[in-house]
């Protein structure tokens, strides 16, 4: 397995990751036409998603989200092979971030700060280039992946350029180290829960939806501001993301509030360009629980 591995990476990941941008779009080009027009990848999934989450459009607009969100998938497949050999400079001629005094009044204030965001556009360009372009020390929260050889590799290439990532399952142990440090902490607010009953539930595009709570309980825990991230596909191949202002003392918030609101947010962000969300993640697995 630990040869495959290294042969997956060093024999086709590298290779596919070391062409320049030009060649990277033509094999993105191609790979759309052989995953959705020949092998119909999630199909099923992506256009039951859209159908669900836009009920008043018609079956031909329900197609043209679907063919568009193919098209910007494998780009962003192939740009993140690219991550893994993109230069700083590079990255940053890229992604561009077009309010950074937002969140540098914060570091500063002494303050740390959580961003809260989904995965619209490229979050994988953002997460490499984040920590440059803001003044503090950030921290991306993810899943490790299964296979520990290629999560080693997802970890070291999304922090080469200054990102803490962590587990989900040192949050709270991260949190008790780094507190007397400014940090922007970053919870993606848009994966399924595990546990149907361990979350909060609301409506999002249309649909009884499980949200993860973890946003606003360390919000309120250790009293952060919690600012939404937005990243923008200005056009292929190029990126920006912004931030809004949404609570400055979460400890003041109602239950369920923080959360509401920066799902809302995003959910805005979707509607405006529905072709840019992960509409292949299977987001509505659970249904919500009675009482709930």
């Amino acid at each position: 397995m630990n040869l495959m591995n290294r042969f997956l990476y060093y024999g086709v990941i590298l290779p596919i990751s070391s062409l320049p941008f030009p060649l990277l779009y033509g094999l993105s080009n191609f790979t759309y036409l052989i995953l959705y027009k020949l092998i119909g990848y999630r199909k099923k999934v992506v256009l039951g998603n859209i159908q669900r989450s836009f009920p008043n459009m018609t079956h031909k607009e329900h197609m043209e989200i679907c063919n568009k969100f193919y098209s910007h998938f494998c780009d962003l497949v192939l740009e993140s092979l690219k991550t893994f050999t993109i230069s700083e400079k590079q990255v940053l001629k890229r992604v561009v971030c077009k309010n950074p005094e937002l969140i540098n009044k914060y570091f500063d204030q002494k303050r740390s700060v959580i961003i809260a965001g989904g995965h619209l556009a490229n979050w994988e360009i953002f997460a490499v280039a984040v920590d440059a372009l803001i003044k503090h020390k950030t921290i991306g929260i993810y899943k490790p992946l299964s296979n520990k050889y290629f999560d080693e590799k997802m970890r070291k290439t999304r922090s080469k350029y200054g990102l803490y990532m962590i587990s989900t399952k040192i949050v709270k142990q991260v949190y008790e180290e780094e507190k007397n440090n400014y940090t922007a902490t970053i919870f993606a607010i848009d994966q399924s829960p595990s546990n149907p009953n361990n979350c909060h539930w609301m409506t999002f595009l249309n649909q009884d939806t499980g949200v993860l709570f973890g946003t606003e309980k360390f919000a309120k825990e250790y009293n952060q501001p919690v600012l939404y991230g937005r990243i923008n596909k200005e056009k292929r191949g190029y990126y920006s993301f912004e931030f809004f202002e949404t609570f400055d003392q979460p400890k003041d918030t109602k239950e369920g509030e923080i959360t509401e609101l920066v799902t809302k947010l995003l959910e805005k962000d979707i509607i405006a360009a529905p072709q840019y969300w992960l509409w292949s993640h299977k987001r509505w697995k659970h249904k919500r629980p009675e009482g709930k």
